[in-house]
């Protein structure tokens, strides 16, 4: 055993996560704080089995029953992603547990995967898109259990689901994609997206033509800037608004700012304070696909999000 086994397994916090099926108990580490917890009874839970592939999708089997759905996160910034799954793996398999799927970010699937199951939405759940690891068993009762770990620059967090032993299925189409992206993490020695790339594209933003309305509804990408500044209070975060080429460039600075405004009104009604965000508008001198075609069009409507140096 590890030393960071054996000092995971002293200090465990023995928390209760009740198997639908049978007695399991898994020792998360200390300080482990349930964030959100979910049950449905019936329900039907999508277990991944496999790598997402182009061809495919994410092979999984379909597990039916009570599934209880929770987000832990642990205050544990010297962890890493495998020390934290590590000794859950062991305790599922000392219960005898067969490992279906286990894998680590990009061997996973990266973006795919992670868009291509199910996951409990920012800020309970934080997924790091390049730091995340996915395992998933068969218990000898014919349960199921996924564990998703990831962490940011100041805790780690995993989530279980557990599926009671229902009927299982031949292996099922897995869900439908969603288009959002996500916002990935700070952390120790790694380059993320923002913080490697300076700026990503926020894809989950359309924008009808002179429009800048977000719609009705959630914005994955959106949640988790908000649960990403959250975690790391120093950094700050300027969105830019993106037009096409139709109509003057004043008029479409304008409506580029107002698309900017609205991505950083949203993340401000989540709690975020305004010292860390800003907006600015850039019509259409800043395009990343063609303005002859409508497709090329659509695609320069876009908000960006630019990470500022600290103040």
């Amino acid at each position: 055993m590890t030393s960071i086994t054996r000092r995971l397994a002293e200090a465990a916090l023995l928390a209760t996560l009740c198997s639908p099926a049978a007695a399991l108990e898994l020792a998360l580490p200390g300080g482990a704080r349930l964030m959100a917890e979910r049950v449905s009874d019936p329900g039907s839970y999508a277990v991944p089995t496999g790598p997402w592939q182009d061809e495919t999708g994410i092979p999984v089997v379909r597990s039916e029953g009570r599934i209880l759905r929770q987000a832990w996160r642990i205050p544990s910034p010297d962890l890493t992603t495998l020390q934290v799954l590590a000794p859950l793996r062991e305790q599922l398999q000392a219960e005898g547990y067969e490992i279906l799927f286990d894998c680590a970010s990009a061997r996973c699937g990266g973006f795919d995967f992670r868009f291509g199951t199910e996951v409990v939405p920012a800020p309970e759940m934080y997924v790091d898109l390049t730091a995340f690891r996915f395992l998933s068993a068969r218990g000898p009762e014919g349960d199921h259990v996924s564990l998703l770990v990831s962490r940011s620059n100041a805790a780690s967090y995993v989530q279980v689901i557990r599926s009671g032993g229902g009927t299982e299925t031949a292996p099922a189409a897995a869900p439908e994609e969603s288009p959002s992206v996500a916002v990935v993490t700070t952390g120790s020695g790694s380059g993320f997206e923002l913080e490697a790339n300076g700026h990503m594209i926020l894809h989950d933003l359309s924008f009808e033509s002179g429009s800048s309305s977000l719609g009705e509804g959630a914005v994955a990408s959106l949640d988790a800037i908000a649960a990403y500044l959250a975690e790391t209070p120093t950094r700050r975060v300027l969105f830019v608004g993106h037009t096409d080429a139709t109509g003057s460039l004043e008029a479409n600075i304008a409506v580029s700012r107002k698309r900017a405004d609205a991505a950083m009104a949203y993340v401000r009604g989540k709690g975020v304070s305004d010292g860390q965000l800003g907006s600015e508008g850039a019509g259409y001198l800043a395009p990343v696909a063609s303005n002859l075609t409508e497709a090329g069009r659509e695609e320069n409507r876009r908000v960006e999000a630019i990470l500022l140096p600290n103040e």
